[in-house]
């Protein structure tokens, strides 16, 4: 497999998506975002959705150049139209002001209305972190998900992210996980590569386990825990299409097909100011203190560092190629 530098893969999917039609400084973002998820070895999050960014550019399901829209009706709340484009470059525009409106009230919520997929909520909370706050953000995706004991699907895995900041400029822990067992990109993955799946993570459309994975695609992803992963995937369902008057899942259309109505997805993001106590930083270092004497323990996100190169699949090194117009 080629090896190859992280800056060469966000220059040549910001290329790939300009020749597919995004606006330059629109095609940069999403680019970022796409090689920060490669950097970490997040796959599902990265040079995998690349394809379906340009084909749905061309079809229209996207928009390349919607410019966001940004506005704070209430001193804590801030909303960005996306106008059907990108999820990155809406964050990019409303995170400046809702750091303000957190400096000023203590907390604040960022909504960003009518998107595409983020695909990496994680990416975003980050980003909240860094500057200094605590963030929490949650999303949803195509319907997946059917209730404990149903087998009408309802939700989709419906990530939940979280991000506290260690004082620094950098983060103290963080989690980015869907609230199903698994993410529905692994099981599309494993169809794709001709692979089975673990029993546990899905069920068919008869409600019962499988180790397909198109029959679990035709199914339901389990949520994780049972009743307490539904109970927080219905969560992020109401955060993230009630918040900002975007889409339920049910009503989402696959998210990587070409063609159909464009995503119209909501996230939705708290930032908290961590000094409002005067002892957050005693009582996360307490807490660090106590994971740290297991050997091998560590907080969630801790330690985890970008490369700065990384190696692809021949196909996945090609297509990128192919779509920046380099082959």
């Amino acid at each position: 497999m080629p090896t190859i530098s992280v800056d060469q893969i966000e220059t040549l999917c910001k290329a790939a998506l300009m020749r597919h039609g995004a606006d330059e400084w629109i095609a940069a973002s999403v680019a970022r975002a796409t090689a920060a998820s490669e950097a970490v070895g997040n796959k599902i999050c990265g040079l995998y959705y690349l394809d379906s960014y340009c084909r749905q550019l061309q079809s229209g399901r996207v928009s390349g150049n919607a410019a966001p829209v940004v506005t704070r009706p209430r001193p804590g709340t801030v909303y960005v139209d996306a106008r059907l484009g990108f999820a990155q470059p809406a964050f990019e525009r409303g995170l400046p002001e809702a750091i303000s409106a957190a400096r000023e009230n203590g907390i604040a919520s960022l909504a960003i209305c009518h998107s595409h997929t983020c695909t990496s909520l994680g990416y975003f909370t980050d980003q909240i972190a860094r500057a200094g706050f605590i963030g929490f953000g949650a999303t949803n995706a195509t319907p997946i998900v059917a209730p404990p004991g149903g087998r009408h699907r309802v939700i989709g895995t419906n990530p939940i992210a979280f991000a506290v900041p260690d004082g620094q400029g950098g983060v103290a822990m963080q989690f980015d996980q869907s609230t199903t067992t698994v993410a529905l990109g692994k099981i599309t993955m494993a169809k794709a590569a001709g692979e089975t799946i673990p029993e546990g993570w899905a069920v068919d459309a008869d409600g019962q386990p499988t180790t397909d994975p198109d029959a679990a695609i035709k199914g339901s992803l389990v949520s994780m825990g049972g009743y307490k992963g539904w109970g927080l995937g219905l969560m992020a369902e109401l955060l993230a299409a009630g918040m900002t008057g975007s889409r339920n899942a049910m009503d989402v259309p696959p998210l990587k097909a070409t063609d159909g109505p464009p995503h119209d997805l909501g996230q939705f993001y708290t930032l908290i100011d961590p000094g409002l106590s005067g002892a957050f930083a005693d009582r996360l270092g307490r807490v660090s203190d106590g994971i740290a004497q297991d050997p091998g323990a560590r907080m969630p996100g801790q330690g985890k560092t970008s490369a700065t190169e990384v190696e692809l699949e021949e196909a996945a090194w090609a297509e990128l190629q192919t779509l920046a117009g380099k082959a």
